[in-house]
């Protein structure tokens, strides 16, 4: 077995690493032996990176030749595991992509992937057996839509392979391929009940960064900027801006929850629309002492709307960078949760066989001079992901713990574990046991819904589906309104087909109207504008918008101080 270069040089300076710290931890302990006896580091033998090399490599053999799994050990994953192992003593975030990660990396930064381009979803019956796979909706221009895939088509077959009774996540690899092979699906029509083979090339699908922007208010636009920063995220952002400008957009709600980050310089170029040209977007501090790289706006004519940023506990990295920008020179009113806390800045290194390490390569500061990375020195991962930082709990705590900074407008904010809110607002929870009851209720909305886009429901023919979906669409009351008559058709099929009580659907009404009308506007108008619906149940997403006057107003005051601070340094220029 050859053993590549790259993996050797890792593993071995690892090795050397460690041996280092046994011998200093060997010196340091001989001060407690009996009289007589000295661990001196002279005795120690010499670690070299091609003793270790050599170390490694039979190590290895000896595993292949007596370990019980034999000739059959996975390498990759031995080795992935043990650089893995080696970069996390260093910080969480550097980490080992095998060839095959390395792909899926580049692609998910390409703001796509390659397949069909299609929501699917089961459906199971009353005793929770999964039936089938359905198509839940389709994308713009993408090859199931172009090929006259609908919501409701069952998925009998790929490729002469039978998916019945398959749970979706099966199904998704199975229609997810190389760009350019070919996929025959055979679907059975929800409307007509008969089967189709439709013959499918699969290509690239975006995945953007955005992924809903409408007027959610007269005169408030909404960009839900919530699939991570890539490379298309600032062109998708500029063409929003654009569209609902168009639409009398005076104010905007930037909704970066669950936005994991990304690239850096995509979040710089939002970040940059806001902020007037030598304003201080972030500092990078690198692994040399004393030196810093700060990133500076270069707009002479920025945006001055009202803007709220909507953020929470999964917002991290890229996200956080914008926000704090932002927050710094008081230019948006930061709503929500603490944010994660990732202040660590990564940089890719290509490895033989297509690998790559990402390593982590400096500290950011926020234009205030605030690290607002979490805390990992206990080196456990677990506790980090979960506990680690002064951020994690300050939203229920209300008491911050960072070192204080302060914004343009002598606003105090903190240090340490994330950004925290100008307005915390927690969002909606409940109970375990009561989301596993929705998701158990999922299976009757779903087969009702498929059932009145295609007018087989007696008396609500009105709410009839069965054309194309119409994609960019914003809906209005009038689309798909929840009756009391249509509740209680459904709840009567529930009941009847689901073996449900009355009084268990009554308990869940507000979850069946809203994810009854979501079904209906995803077969419509396609599953990104359905997130409309669920927005108008997010009490944290409106308790946001009722926040731009205080929004108008920090901005006014960021603006007002600036102003002051330039006249106060052209007078000390002066003397």
């Amino acid at each position: 077995m050859r053993i590549p270069s790259a993996i050797l040089l890792l593993l071995a300076v690892f090795f050397v690493s460690s041996a280092t710290v046994f011998g200093q931890n060997q010196q340091g302990a001989s001060k407690g032996l009996p009289k007589g006896v000295i661990a001196s580091p002279d005795a120690l033998p010499s670690v070299t990176t091609k003793a270790i090399e050599k170390d490694v490599a039979e190590a290895l053999a000896l595993i292949e030749a007596n370990h019980y799994v034999g000739k059959k050990i996975n390498y990759n994953d031995l080795f992935k595991s043990s650089i893995d192992a080696m970069l996390h003593t260093l910080d969480p975030h550097s980490n080992y992509f095998d060839a095959k990660e390395f792909e899926q990396f580049r692609t998910d930064q390409s703001s796509r992937y390659f397949g069909i381009g299609a929501t699917i979803g089961d459906l199971s019956d009353p005793d929770g057996k999964v039936i089938a796979t359905y198509i839940r909706a389709t994308f713009e221009n993408a090859p199931a839509n172009k090929a006259g895939l609908r919501y409701g088509d069952k998925i009998v077959e790929i490729n002469g392979t039978s998916v019945l009774g398959k749970p979706f996540s099966e199904v998704r690899n199975m229609l997810r391929g190389p760009r350019g092979t070919p996929a025959k699906i055979v679907v059975e029509r929800h409307g007509t009940g008969k089967r189709e083979a439709v013959n499918i090339v699969r290509d690239a699908v975006p995945q953007p960064s955005i992924s809903e922007a409408y007027m959610i208010r007269p005169g408030v636009g909404y960009i839900a900027m919530t699939g991570g920063f890539n490379q298309t995220t600032y062109a998708e952002f500029v063409d929003a801006m654009k569209r609902l400008k168009a639409k009398g957009m005076n104010q905007l709600l930037l909704d970066l929850k669950n936005n994991g980050g990304g690239l850096v310089g995509q979040a710089y170029r939002v970040a940059n629309t806001f902020l007037k040209s030598g304003q201080t977007v972030f500092t990078q501090n690198g692994r040399i002492d004393g030196v810093t790289i700060p990133y500076r706006a270069e707009n002479p004519y920025p945006e001055t709307m009202p803007v709220v940023v909507l953020v929470n506990r999964n917002s991290a990295s890229a996200s956080e960078i914008l926000a704090g920008a932002l927050q710094d020179h008081d230019r948006a009113l930061i709503v929500g949760e603490t944010t994660f806390g990732k202040g660590l800045v990564q940089n890719p290194f290509i490895l033989d066989h297509g690998s790559m390490l990402l390593l982590t390569i400096a500290k950011y500061e926020t234009p205030s001079g605030r690290l607002i990375q979490r805390d990992y020195s206990d080196g456990n991962l677990y506790d980090y992901y979960t506990n680690g930082g002064i951020g994690s709990n300050a939203a229920d705590e209300g008491t911050p713990k960072g070192p204080e900074a302060k914004t343009d407008a002598g606003r105090t904010v903190y240090s340490g574990g994330g950004i925290m809110p100008d307005v915390a607002i927690k969002p909606d929870t409940i109970t375990t046991e009561r989301f596993r009851f929705q998701q158990k209720l999922n299976n009757p909305l779903f087969l009702f819904a498929m059932d009145l886009a295609y007018g087989k429901v007696k008396g609500f023919e009105q709410y009839k589906v069965d054309k194309p979906i119409t994609f960019g669409y914003d809906i209005t009351a009038a689309d798909f309104p929840m009756t009391e008559e249509l509740y209680k058709a459904f709840r009567t099929f529930a009941v009847t087909k689901y073996k449900f009580t009355p009084s268990q659907v009554d308990k869940e009404r507000e979850f069946v109207e809203r994810n009854l009308r979501a079904e209906l506007v995803s077969a419509a108008y396609g599953s990104q504008t359905s997130l409309q619906v669920a927005n108008e149940f997010d009490s944290q997403l409106l308790k946001a918008v009722e926040l731009m006057p205080q929004a108008r107003q920090l901005a006014q005051e960021g603006a007002k101080a600036r102003r002051n601070n330039a006249v106060r340094l052209g007078s000390e220029n002066d003397r």
